[in-house]
């Protein structure tokens, strides 16, 4: 048989009973190289390789010698080494006609070629994760250098994603082919070829595209030493270990960008037709070229089919990634290959870290669902950031996914892992954060620390004691450090808190919301406290407590006042808990309770009703000694005073506001002089409203400002927010200069806090700016 090389190759393994891989172990020749050699990819290997082959298959010196002859019938005739490179060897492929974007990045390239050290090759890196059409970039880049590089453009696959990525001995060949090295005179070793290849490519102005690198080791051999050369390399892993070279770190398209690069693919009359669905289209690909191409050739290849119809079937996430397919091009196979270049722990960080909650998450939350020692989660996720299958802040130690790359994680979790799998995760996340959560929010106790009343009746039990923190060594220490924790995990505790509430850990729960009450204080303007205190409110309800169901029901009352302004939930809540309060005769509930529903109708324009109910709230409070009674008491008087007030009543107001400065001054047994003097805080800044609205404009300046620095002091950003748009206009009405600085900064404040007052400050600006004018 004296044929094609492939086939007879083909034939002499079959014959020998060996597979490619058996024949691979015994030749030394990787399972690619083999593979190509049959199917024709490589119709002349060398004569080395041959010889290994002829080896491994037992052949005798005939069968040998017509193994060879086969192998030259299909070897380029020998080039001199000066001669240019043949028409076609390792060319540069066909530039894409539609590419989009990418304008500065390809800037930069252009200056590098244009800027080049002619002693010293320069080479940029294009990284980034799957998707990103990095090789689409770099092959349009290198179409746009070629008129730089005379001498030569090569591109060369490395095959980074194979399960046996090309060899740097293989890759140097197939270089110094392409320059005109005789296979005859192309060195046997490694470093001989790294050798001559360097010199050859020396005096040379080349453009090297070196795509799908695997790592630094595969690539460092195959740089030009010296010389007027351009290497671009592509890779999925970032190749930090690759000195001295410009990074084009690709990003996703912004979503005009995607939009575009649809219209090219698919013609602009369709787009034009439907540019709302070619927006939606553009989001749910997530706006990574890759998955926007595919939905593009599939929309080409239906030219009747509408985008809408498209955008409906990704539209459900357990559809998305088999919608993303058109013929070969598959987003899900983009993210196969990756994976399965991970190792095993990294894998499962990987596809456990899809359950996180929210749109980040932090190394410990990823070891939690993992199962992993912390210091081994961050090596997964700094590995899986070098792979460019996790982005990473900028800023702090979290990461994210690619909305796509996340519902491909996602399906591992249910192929690799399964339900009873994924459940013990999520558990034990839960378990940890809420015991994390519980310990971060009792720096705010209000027996401890500085901390703010309600808007309205709030005094409330403080938790008896702290709970311990899971990891005490990695706590957060300090309020500020608390806060930033509480912040930054917040969906992950939000999370774990449903989770609790839907597996029936009801104590876990309450005693989480408990410590969580005075930390919302702090940051009224987060809309979930409706349904943390839901949640604990259904919990202590499950639990048969009446009484911490009153309690729950007030604060879940609170949260409806102030966090989201719905002011008939919160007349329900506050009304619920008066019932509750009224059954187990808990008369501090009961007033909170009369005072919750007081605000709600205030709030609904039902003025007499609230003022009864304050009324009947205040003689409540009044019958009972305890210390929470008396600040409930001073929240209840304060409230009266701002209802008198707003109906034209200041007066009466300042009389009631001056008697809660009295308590307070006179203080309050069992509670902090920090406590108090935030009390106080509030009955100042009522006092000042109450004096602007007599028009008594120098007399309200002071208690304004003091009760301003109060808030400020104590770090209470949704007290101090209101208090200077307060200030503000009062120094307005008195033309003071420092009236327009006020103002600004309380409108900005505000509009930070999505606060409903935002509006005022806007309209006190707008009036301050007409009368300068």
């Amino acid at each position: 048989m004296t044929g094609d090389f492939g086939q007879r190759l083909r034939h002499l393994r079959v014959r020998a009973g060996l597979s490619q891989e058996a024949l691979s172990h015994a030749a030394g020749v990787s399972i690619r190289a083999l593979a190509d050699m049959e199917r024709g990819r490589t119709r002349g290997p060398q004569r080395r390789t041959v010889q290994v082959l002829a080896e491994a298959l037992g052949l005798d010196d005939d069968e040998a010698a017509n193994l060879e002859r086969s192998a030259a019938l299909g070897r380029p005739r020998p080039r001199t080494a000066t001669a240019p490179a043949a028409p076609g060897t390792l060319a540069l492929p066909r530039d894409i006609r539609d590419f989009t974007a990418r304008g500065p990045a390809l800037a930069q390239l252009l200056d590098l070629a244009q800027d080049a050290d002619p002693g010293r090759p320069a080479v940029a890196v294009v990284a980034g994760q799957p998707g990103l059409g990095k090789t689409a970039f770099a092959v349009h880049a290198a179409h746009r250098l070629a008129p730089h590089f005379p001498d030569g453009r090569f591109a060369l696959d490395l095959h980074g994603m194979d399960p046996e990525p090309t060899t740097p001995r293989d890759a140097l060949a197939r270089l110094l082919g392409a320059v005109g090295v005789p296979d005859a005179a192309i060195p046997a070793g490694t470093d001989d070829r790294a050798g001559l290849w360097r010199s050859m490519a020396g005096d040379r102005r080349l453009l090297l595209l070196l795509d799908n690198a695997v790592d630094e080791s595969q690539v460092g051999p195959l740089l030009p030493g010296t010389g007027p050369s351009l290497t671009i390399v592509t890779s999925r892993h970032s190749l930090a270990g690759l000195e001295s070279v410009h990074r084009s770190d690709l990003s996703l398209l912004r979503r005009e960008e995607a939009v575009e690069l649809l219209t090219r693919i698919v013609g602009p009359e369709r787009v034009q037709a439907e540019a709302q669905a070619a927006r939606d289209l553009a989001d749910l690909c997530g706006h990574l070229p890759l998955a926007v191409r595919i939905a593009g050739q599939r929309l080409l290849s239906r030219p009747h089919e509408r985008l809408d119809k498209l955008v409906a079937r990704l539209a459900a996430e357990s559809r998305r990634l088999d919608g993303l397919q058109a013929g070969s091009l598959r987003v899900r196979a983009a993210f196969a290959l990756s994976y399965r270049q991970l190792r095993p722990e990294s894998r499962t960080f990987l596809r456990r870290a899809s359950l996180a909650a929210g749109a980040d998450f932090s190394p410990e939350t990823g070891a939690l669902l993992a199962d992993l020692p912390h210091d081994e989660a961050v090596a997964c996720a700094e590995e899986l950031t070098d792979a460019g299958l996790l982005q990473s802040d900028p800023a702090t130690e979290r990461y994210r996914f690619h909305d796509l790359l996340k519902l491909y994680a996602a399906e591992q979790v249910a192929a690799e892992d399964g339900p009873a799998v994924r459940d013990a995760a999520l558990d034990r996340t839960a378990r940890w954060m809420l015991r994390r959560a519980t310990a971060a929010a009792l720096h705010f106790d209000v027996e401890q620390y500085r901390t703010a009343p309600h808007d309205g009746p709030e005094e409330r039990d403080a938790p008896a004691a702290p709970h311990g923190d899971p990891d005490p060594d990695a706590a957060p220490v300090g309020r500020d450090n608390a806060r930033a924790w509480l912040e930054a995990e917040r969906s992950q505790w939000l999370a774990a808190l449903r989770r609790a509430h839907g597996t029936g850990l009801h104590r876990q729960v309450l005693d989480a919301a408990e410590a969580m009450h005075w930390f919302s204080d702090l940051n009224q303007h987060w809309e979930q406290w409706v349904e943390v205190f839901q949640l604990s409110a259904d919990s202590a309800r499950s639990l048969g407590s009446r009484r911490e169901e009153a309690v729950h029901l007030n604060y879940l009352a609170w949260a409806y006042n102030l966090c989201v302004a719905d002011s008939p939930a919160a007349l329900t809540a506050a009304d619920t808990a008066l019932v509750a309060a009224r059954d187990c005769g808990d008369g501090l509930q009961e007033g909170w309770a009369l005072g919750y529903g007081a605000g709600a109708l205030h709030r609904l324009g039902r003025v007499q009703e609230a003022h009864a109910r304050l009324g009947e709230a205040a003689r409540r409070l009044a019958s009972q000694d305890s210390p929470q009674a008396r600040l409930a008491e001073l929240t209840i008087l304060n409230s009266l005073g701002t209802l008198l007030r707003q109906a034209g009543r200041a007066a009466e107001a300042l009389e009631v506001h001056r008697r809660s400065e009295e308590i307070c001054r006179a203080g309050i047994p069992g509670r902090t002089d920090d406590v108090i003097a935030l009390y106080l805080a509030v009955a100042q800044q009522q006092i000042g409203n109450d004096l602007a609205a007599l028009e008594r404009f120098d007399e309200a300046e002071p208690p304004l400002r003091r009760a301003l620095a109060a808030f400020e002091a104590a770090q209470m950003p949704a007290w101090a927010g209101p208090a200077r748009l307060d200030l503000g206009q009062t120094l307005s009405a008195t033309g003071h200069p420092e009236a327009r600085e006020m103002l600004l900064a309380a409108r900005d404040a505000l509009a930070a806090l999505k606060s409903p007052r935002q509006a005022e400050a806007t309209a006190a600006l707008a009036a301050l700016d007409e009368a300068a004018a």
